[in-house]
């Protein structure tokens, strides 16, 4: 029992659930009470304060200092009624995490003594400056130009988390290129509502506002805190990077949707308490697919408020797993040989009259406006994406993406058979022509007449990286560690582009005296036939597929690095800048963090992994392999030599193997190390990232597997690391 591994494994089994009692009040008497919300606003602003703010909220009415000023001090009056002594600006940068510096409210009052106050002004509430140099940044700040300016981000609230005020706020360089992830996704989110509230305008002027909504599902693994420590490949990379796989996983299927563990269903309830007094509305708890695996899910919110609660969330996971002695994996493969944790992005649009745009209406008007959005969004799927593969993949998530378990690293989109058939029909359908469905309803394309359109009632395809669900898309295809941003950036600004050519090509017809709906018609029945590359219905899995994608002239690519070149295409240049989202200086610069940041991670991974292979495994195997010699050199001094070579044949044998193993290891991890000095030394970031995937992680695997089988063989009482089945397997 001298065995690091046996004395944490007795740790985690002695471990029992910490008793988590209910809030004798309703939720909705908390739900949001951390959160400088509308009721929070009513109370501590004075009343013609908040019927200007709320303006500046709900309308975009222009916002003045004096209004920063008032709200400023209520809302640094309730957070130091809640207890808080410090303010931040919270922000986004290129690190897929968040950053804050904390201030007191302190400031000296000048009078003889040196009194001090508390003090917030609408100054310090609307910019703070930070280090624009010492963030991920892709050139644009040097050391020597290190101003960076952070600025309130009013259509989120405020928050906060123990003793400080929380403001959400945009981080860009003192030129004012975006250095983080909330200001492209403002101007996005901006350049979608333009672009859809104009074509929506065709159908209903009355449209005066369309919001992008995101519901996420986050993904996730639970392991307890002592067998975590003992495995330095989770604590230093977030995944196994050895490991031979358990005897009994998720193959008999027992573990999704099954009764949640007690410590977990603690833990559970603990994170959806601290949730609802963050205004997060969580909906949803299970047990997912893998062993130790779980979801959480809210309902869906507008968008930039979606992705600012996923981010307090992941935050508040990893405290409140804390008390309950877990770590939170949120690595997007931490096990190989079990299903990999994704962050499914259900995304839709909605007007300010209540309608959802990509839901199937009741009338000829409703129907065509569904039509169009539908067809648009593949249009644009199709146009990019290269670019939307790109916006979701990462070191980590390229682990889990094409496995027989997530959406395969080519962008397709399910629609199902219902309508898949329908624009089948509509792309070669004359002005005037029916369709008639199975079901007896019929839609008349003269556009002067279409019934209701049925929702598709067929299977979800669980292969497909983008798939219509009834009124929404689900990307599913963003990593489980992931800013959600980044994903919704590049749809919603791919989609608002598309909106705008629609608009305008319809408006030409219209100016050549077509009518608007035979016009909006011909538009869509070439955009249908354009875009139906994109649409796969088949199993996304199979090898098939893929050739077929690459037929279909997909983008096919599997190497991180070279993916991200589609950020830099002229398609993509052009898309964000007329858009108004990124300019190329912004979009090269990200490019260069993401290059950099997938060198350093397998740069990591590859040290990681060489120093457990030589100091924790060979160690351990060449001790085993003497104890087998010693057993050996033993039996030819008690039998004969023909009975003890009989005798002591499996130990032959095993020694053998242990020797080859050994060997293979060491070879490997010599070339490893030699391969990443000569990347190394590369001074372009995109040929030092293509170096490391394409000369450095190759290595991985066989090391690993040798590694793995070595775990096979060598004595269980020997062997160092917390093995898949005690990693998996306690709660």
């Amino acid at each position: 029992m001298s065995n690091l591994r046996f004395k944490v494994l007795q740790q985690a089994f002695e471990k029992k659930p910490i008793e988590i009692g209910c809030p004798k009040e309703s939720t909705s008497s908390y739900y949001g009470k951390y959160v400088f919300g509308r009721r929070q606003m009513a109370r501590y602003l004075s009343a013609e304060t908040y019927k200007e703010f709320c303006a500046v909220l709900d309308n975009g009415a222009p916002f003045n200092r004096n209004i920063a000023n008032n709200v400023a001090v209520g809302m640094k009056n309730w957070a130091i009624d809640m207890g808080a002594t410090h303010y931040t600006h919270w922000f986004q940068p290129l690190t897929e995490g968040t950053a804050e510096k904390h201030d007191s409210f302190i400031e000296y009052v000048d009078l003889p003594g040196g009194d001090v106050i508390e003090e917030f002004s609408g100054k310090l509430l609307a910019q703070q400056e930070a280090d624009g140099s010492s963030f991920p940044n892709g050139g644009i700040r040097n050391t020597f130009e290190a101003r960076g300016y952070t600025a309130w981000d009013t259509s989120s609230p405020a928050f906060i988390v123990d003793d400080t005020l929380c403001i959400p706020t945009v981080f860009v360089s003192y030129t004012g290129e975006a250095l983080d992830y909330k200001t492209p996704l403002l101007k996005a989110l901006h350049a979608i509502d333009s672009a859809a509230t104009s074509v929506c305008q065709l159908f209903d002027p009355s449209v005066k506002k369309v919001y992008s909504y995101l519901g996420w599902e986050q993904e996730y693994f639970l392991v307890d805190e002592s067998i975590f420590a003992a495995r330095p490949d989770l604590v230093l990379t977030g995944r196994t990077l050895l490991g031979h796989e358990s005897a009994k996983n998720q193959q008999l299927g027992d573990h999704y949707f099954g009764a949640i563990p007690a410590r977990v269903q603690a833990f559970m309830k603990e994170l959806e308490f601290e949730a609802y007094h963050y205004g997060i509305p969580c909906k949803t708890r299970h047990n997912e697919v893998a062993p130790n695996q779980f979801e959480i899910a809210p309902i869906y919110s507008e968008t930039n408020l979606a992705v600012d609660q996923n981010l307090i969330l992941m935050s508040l996971m990893h405290k409140v797993a804390g008390r309950h002695g877990f770590k939170v994996l949120l690595h997007e493969k931490p096990f190989a040989g079990v299903n990999g944790s994704g962050k499914h992005n259900n995304w839709s649009l909605g007007t300010d009259t209540g309608v959802g745009l990509f839901t199937p209406g009741k009338t000829p008007e409703e129907n065509l406006q569904f039509i169009t959005f539908l067809v648009n969004v593949l249009k644009a799927v199709h146009q990019h994406n290269a670019l939307l593969k790109a916006s979701i993949i990462s070191a980590t998530n390229a682990h889990r993406l094409g496995g027989h378990e997530a959406p395969p690293s080519i962008i397709s989109v399910f629609l199902g058979g219902q309508l898949s058939s329908i624009l089948d029909q509509l792309e070669h359908a004359d002005k005037e022509q029916a369709i008639i469905f199975d079901d007896k309803r019929h839609m008349q394309l003269g556009v002067t007449h279409i019934p209701e359109v049925l929702v598709d009632n067929t299977d979800r395809n669980r292969t497909s990286p983008f798939a219509f669900t009834g009124n929404r898309f689900e990307f599913r295809a963003v990593g489980s560690s992931a800013n959600c941003g980044c994903a919704m950036i590049a749809i919603n600004t791919a989609v608002a582009a598309q909106l705008r050519a629609f608009r305008a090509e319809v408006d030409e017809k219209i100016a050549s005296g077509e009518q608007k709906e035979h016009a909006i018609f011909e538009v869509l029945k070439r955009y249908i036939h354009e875009s139906k590359a994109i649409r796969f219905d088949g199993n996304g899995y199979s090898d098939e597929w893929k050739m077929e994608a690459e037929r279909r002239g997909l983008d096919c690519e599997t190497s991180v690095p070279l993916i991200y070149d589609a950020y830099t295409s002229p398609l993509s240049v052009q898309m964000f800048e007329e858009t108004g989202v990124m300019t190329r200086t912004e979009l090269k610069a990200r490019n260069d963090v993401k290059w950099d940041t997938y060198t350093k991670k397998i740069q990591i991974e590859a040290r990681v992994l060489g120093d457990m292979a030589i100091n924790h495994i060979i160690p351990v195997a060449t001790r085993y392999q003497s104890a087998l010699l010693d057993n050996v050199y033993k039996m030819y001094k008690v039998y004969d030599s023909a009975k003890a070579q009989r005798l002591s044949e499996h130990d032959n044998s095993l020694i053998e193997e242990l020797s080859e193993h050994i060997s293979v290891i060491k070879q490997n991890v010599d070339a490893m190390i030699e391969a990443r000095k000569e990347a190394n030394v590369i001074e372009n970031d995109r040929q030092r990232a293509i170096a490391y995937h394409d000369t450095v992680l190759p290595y991985f695997d066989t090391i690993r597997y040798h590694v793995d089988k070595l775990e096979l063989i060598v004595d269980d009482e020997l062997w160092p690391l917390p093995k898949y089945r005690e990693i998996l397997f306690s709660h």
